[in-house]
């Protein structure tokens, strides 16, 4: 059960994170011209870029991790930043912010469900009575922001309706990554608790670039290929992509990574996967403001419903799991 202090400071990480975090539904909005595969990898390359001087300066450190401990890191970086976005910026550019983004939205209940039955002996178990009032209203809320997306969607004589269902599955991807990254993530923090977490960051940065480079060269062949078809390498708005690039794989990669371990170390899995929640809020008020105008009465009532399940889901305390019989 952590103290009072780890809590508040957890949650403060947690917070710092998701409004990194939701940077990078800014970028498939902003150049939607560009192939979600090129961001995905333009993002991680940046990502890695961003680490090395970190790692020149943290090198000692770095040295102590074992073969294990970069063959974890290279599978949470694949994993949880680039299969993770290109799904992502593939369904926000079939289905517009909002939609993916409550669909992403459902993380704090499914991480919350499966860390409680995966991680009790560890964390301790939120009890089901208690943890299920904030999970109901972190899910209403959410369908109500998509109720209200989704009448927008109908009002619109020229939508296609099959491209809005093929981003809504593409974002389903995008959760089953996310759920399987924070889960992973905390489970080798938990286990080297005496570990920092910004070394961790680093090494995951460090870990995305030779893929990243690899994908990036590989989609530039392709592309050479077919015709020579998008501007490569930097495409039709190279200082926007590189800019956006850059702030991506500092703010959100690097340093909300940093900001998720630290909140990692302080906070039970199963509270944690719900303050994903902030992520959730950050991209949403993101998405409006691109739109240019602010949300109707049914989504600022979902929106506030997310942020009533997240204060209720921080008054839970973890119960003692009951050691396992002989």
């Amino acid at each position: 059960m952590p103290h009072r202090r780890a809590l508040v400071t957890g949650t403060a990480f947690a917070l710092a994170a998701g409004l990194m975090w939701g940077l990078v539904f800014v970028a498939p909005l902003l150049l939607a011209d560009y192939p979600p595969a090129l961001l995905s990898f333009g993002r991680c390359l940046a990502f890695g870029l961003v680490a090395l001087p970190l790692a020149w300066w943290d090198r000692r450190r770095l040295a102590l991790l074992t073969r294990a401990d970069w063959a974890e890191a290279l599978k949470l970086a694949l994993v949880g930043n680039l299969v993770y976005y290109l799904f992502l910026a593939s369904a926000i550019q079939h289905a517009g912010g909002p939609l993916p983004t409550m669909i992403i939205g459902t993380l704090p209940v499914v991480i919350a469900v499966v860390s409680n039955l995966r991680d009790a002996r560890r964390d301790g178990r939120l009890p089901w009575p208690r943890l299920a009032p904030s999970l109901a209203v972190i899910a209403l809320g959410i369908a109500l922001v998509h109720h209200a997306e989704l009448a927008l969607l109908r009002a619109d004589p020229g939508a296609d309706l099959g491209r809005y269902a093929l981003g809504a599955a593409l974002a389903l991807g995008a959760v089953a990554c996310w759920t399987w990254y924070p889960i992973r993530n905390a489970d080798w923090l938990r286990a080297h608790a005496d570990r920092s977490p910004t070394v961790w960051a680093t090494a995951q940065g460090l870990a995305t670039l030779p893929p990243a480079a690899l994908g990036f060269a590989a989609f530039w062949a392709l592309d050479a290929l077919r015709g020579g078809g998008f501007a490569m390498p930097l495409g039709p708005q190279p200082a926007l992509f590189v800019g956006l690039m850059v702030a991506i794989g500092l703010f959100a990669s690097w340093l909300g990574t940093l900001c998720w371990n630290a909140a990692s170390q302080r906070l039970p899995t199963t509270l944690a996967g719900q303050l994903i929640v902030f992520e959730t809020l950050a991209a949403l008020a993101y998405a409006f403001v691109l739109r240019g105008r602010a949300p109707d009465a049914q989504a600022l009532a979902g929106i506030a419903l997310l942020v009533a399940g997240v204060v209720l889901a921080l008054r839970v305390r973890p119960v003692a799991a009951a050691p396992a019989s002989a």
